[in-house]
């Protein structure tokens, strides 16, 4: 009797151990790994350095037009550039759910013949 119950502890611990991992720790390297990418992208559109800017003239042209046209630059950078982070925040945030759905669907998969007897 002690055998069956060391191997049902031994389960339950190494499948918790198992979704610890693959939900918790993943969560983990997975966000870390996305705002790293996000901080490398900023430093390409540079959404954060455009927004401080956004009332100054365009190349210190302190004319109406210089003032007119340095808005009307950054603000579409600031558009174009909310849209790429919406899509990459988007796309990450849907491969990740599909990470997460991928012990489910083992489960589901190894359980579906059963459910036929």
């Amino acid at each position: 009797m002690t055998l069956i119950a060391y191997l049902f502890n031994r389960l339950f611990y190494r499948l918790t151990e198992l979704f610890r991992h693959w939900y918790v720790n993943s969560f983990r390297l997975y966000s870390h790994f996305i705002i790293s990418l996000l901080e490398r992208l900023d430093r390409i559109l540079a959404v954060k350095i455009t927004l401080k800017h956004l009332s100054e003239p365009l190349y210190q042209d302190r004319s109406v037009i210089g003032y007119l046209l340095g808005f009307i630059f950054r603000s579409l950078r600031l558009l174009i550039g909310g849209v790429v982070y919406l899509i990459f925040i988007t796309v990450a945030v849907i491969l990740y759910l599909l990470w997460l759905s991928i012990p489910a669907y083992i489960i589901y998969k190894i359980i579906e013949p059963f459910s036929r007897l």
